[in-house]
């Protein structure tokens, strides 16, 4: 049994992002509950020299988006990196996974063999479809999701991994 591209993408994302998007609604709870500036849990980060909150989920929107579009052959959205709020952040997951729901099995099946360039400050690096889904797109989503989650959990937001699975 095969699998499609549409089928190892799609869905994943979706899941990922809506789950990411429920870690989130915790995080604002938590913070109005504790009386805690949203802000402290928003500019968190687990090392110094890693991503705040906001930009690990700005980051796996932009990495979701883009895998849809570049697989279908259109050009993604553009979305300004503002958000300053969980609801903008959650506004901003829920466009997500609208736009990358908004995709067919039809225009996504059959990118296995897609060229995709990608361009790095360091320079380009090229894909075919699948190894971009498989090596840079899923790992990237899973990663900045789970780098989401973590910093909640540090900083005493009652999530699980019931929570990080999603439904």
């Amino acid at each position: 049994m095969t699998i499609s591209m549409y089928s190892a993408s799609v869905p994943l994302m979706t899941r990922a992002l809506t789950a990411l998007g429920k870690v989130l609604e915790k995080g604002a709870e938590f913070a109005e509950a504790k009386k805690i500036d949203p802000s402290v849990l928003l500019n968190a980060r687990l090392a110094p020299d890693m991503f705040a909150l906001t930009r690990q989920v700005q980051i796996a929107s932009d990495t979701a988006k883009g895998c849809a579009a570049r697989l279908a052959g259109v050009e993604a959205p553009s979305w300004a990196d503002t958000e300053a709020s969980f609801a903008e952040l959650q506004d901003r997951v829920q466009r997500t996974v609208d736009f990358v729901g908004s995709f067919t099995p039809a225009q996504i099946d059959g990118s296995e063999d897609k060229t995709i360039v990608l361009k790095f400050r360091t320079g380009e690096q090229s894909f075919d479809g699948i190894g971009y889904l498989t090596t840079f797109v899923l790992p990237n989503v899973y990663f900045h999701c789970t780098a989401a989650y973590a910093i909640l959990r540090h900083n005493g937001v009652e999530v699980g991994k019931r929570d990080y699975l999603g439904a």
